[in-house]
């Protein structure tokens, strides 16, 4: 029989949250968007990553996100809920609460603020999967949150039949090569660094955590789709293109550099929550002229899509 959330693979955008002017969530925009994206063919929706800004949301604003996602996704994908919380325990209750909202599934981080040492991030896993019965996966990014899952470690986490994936953004392509020698095709292994998708694929990656593809769906699912195919020439084409692009997914300023390229593409806005604030000056328009420059070229690619 098989496990719930085993079958997980292909492009999962971690989707941005759109906010209003007066800083509220932008539930006719988040519909909107959720729709551009499963109309240009994703696999999976991840809400409340890094991305969606989860971490400064409130509690009764990230449920509106999941209540609403839910609602404009309407079955035809996986929505999964981003955990990121400081304790275990509000992880836990977290869960709970989007379980009972009715996700599909969960991207987990180990606890945020506090730097754990590997059995303790193994225990804060082994709680969550065990707090529903929903499928989950792990999210290493030991680059932003400090603590590595390492191969090793998912190792001992196989005995745990809800952790079903891993999101490996290590920035280290060998990686997924290390786990799969580690684990064999125990999880679906997604890549979770947009400029390294192809070097994910050709390594066996089942999957993409994806951050541009908030704007750039149809393009995103085509590279991923090319790669897996074995279709290389057509693939580097594709990615040669989208690479500028891609490049800006892996900056601290991932946030603004993606809503700032929906809004150029017109399915959202700038709008970012503080501290965090719209790109200004010569990095805004070193940005801008990135994005022009891909949509100003976009019909050298256009039969790939």
């Amino acid at each position: 029989m098989e496990t719930a959330g085993s079958n997980w693979q292909g492009v999962f955008p971690a989707v941005t949250t759109p906010f209003t002017e007066e800083d509220r969530v932008d539930v006719p925009g988040l519909h909107r968007l959720v729709d551009f994206l499963i109309e240009g063919g994703v696999d999976g929706l991840i809400m409340l990553g890094t991305l969606g800004e989860g971490s400064v949301l409130s509690p009764e604003e990230k449920e509106l996100v999941l209540r609403e996602a839910l609602a404009a996704a309407d079955g035809r994908v996986p929505v999964l809920a981003g955990v990121a919380e400081t304790t275990t325990r509000a992880a836990c209750r977290f869960a709970e609460r989007a379980a009972a909202l009715g996700v599909q599934g969960f991207m987990a981080l180990p606890a945020l603020l506090y730097n754990a040492l590997p059995h303790e991030t193994l225990a804060h896993f082994r709680a969550l999967a065990r707090a529903t019965e929903l499928p989950l996966m792990l999210y290493n990014n030991p680059v932003l949150y400090g603590v590595d899952v390492t191969p090793e470690m998912l190792a001992e986490l196989a005995d745990e039949p809800r952790i079903v994936a891993v999101k490996e953004s290590s920035e280290d392509v060998r990686r997924i090569t290390d786990i799969r020698v580690h684990t064999g095709d125990r999880y679906r292994l997604f890549v979770g660094v947009d400029d390294l998708v192809l070097e994910g694929v050709a390594a066996g990656a089942d999957g993409w955590v994806a951050g541009l593809t908030n704007a750039f769906p149809r393009e995103s699912v085509a590279l991923f789709r090319l790669a897996r195919e074995g279709r290389l020439d057509e693939a580097r084409r594709l990615y040669h293109w989208f690479m500028p692009l891609l490049h800006l997914d892996a900056s601290p300023q991932l946030v603004q550099h993606i809503k700032l390229a929906q809004a150029l593409v017109g399915v959202g806005s700038e709008h970012v929550r503080p501290p965090r604030q719209p790109l200004q000056g010569e990095r805004r328009r070193a940005v801008e002229a990135l994005i022009r420059k891909a949509l100003d070229t976009h019909a050298e690619i256009e039969d790939l899509l």
